[in-house]
């Protein structure tokens, strides 16, 4: 089984220093899991890590679609999967760092992917994102519940996009989004390098960052 660091915590915490470090020390290359890193322009408000920072080592999954393109974590996760047999191929060690915990877990195997991923309606879509929008997400989640009781009571509140999805998928195949779910099987021998720190430490740090994103032209 693939060997793979993965480096995961909250934003501003030290993942890419700790990130480059690892990959100059055991000559690695470096894996975005950000679900905002792969779009080309988004450069300021998704942190990436700067062109001076990604000259220390190799970066993939980064500027790698349109802002207005449609792109999935099921994309995310066969892109990914081929830069990291890419990156052990050339005898280097791969180091995810995440990102968003979704792409990263279905990367990983621990919330493998349904097989109807690349179900598509746009109409459906468009039409239930915007009762999300005008009448509130609890009107698409009391559709969902019809549906697909468990996602309606597993999704958390905000994510729109994922209540969106189940009622499509529950919707169009006839089966609870919940009941398409395969079992969590790990498809990398990972270690897993979980960083935090202490809270008015972490908000100071994003305070600041902001800050600086404000400085560089984030509006």
């Amino acid at each position: 089984m693939q060997k793979l660091i993965v480096i995961v915590g909250p934003t501003a915490v030290g993942k890419t220093a700790l990130s480059l470090e690892i990959a100059k020390h055991f000559n690695g290359e470096i894996v975005s899991g950000d679900s905002m890193q792969i779009y080309r322009g988004l450069d300021i408000g998704t942190a990436k890590a700067t062109p001076a920072e990604q000259a220390q080592a190799p970066h993939h999954m980064i500027d790698i679609a349109e802002p207005a393109e449609p792109y999935s974590v099921a994309k995310f996760v066969q892109a990914a999967q081929a830069e990291i047999a890419a990156i052990a191929a050339r005898g280097k060690l791969p180091v995810l760092v995440g990102g968003t915990g979704f792409y990263v877990q279905a990367l990983l195997g621990d919330r493998p992917l349904a097989e109807i991923h690349d179900l598509q309606d746009p109409a459906f879509i468009e039409k239930w994102t915007k009762i999300a929008t005008t009448q509130g997400e609890a009107t698409v989640r009391a559709a969902l519940r019809q549906l697909d009781p468990v996602s309606a009571e597993r999704i958390l509140p905000g994510q729109i996009r994922r209540l969106v999805r189940a009622l499509l998928v529950s919707d169009h195949t006839g089966q609870p989004f919940s009941a398409q779910q395969p079992k969590p099987q790990r498809k990398y021998d990972a270690y897993i390098i979980g960083l935090n720190t202490s809270r008015d430490v972490l908000y100071n740090r994003i305070n600041q960052r902001v800050d600086q994103m404000i400085q560089a032209g984030l509006l």
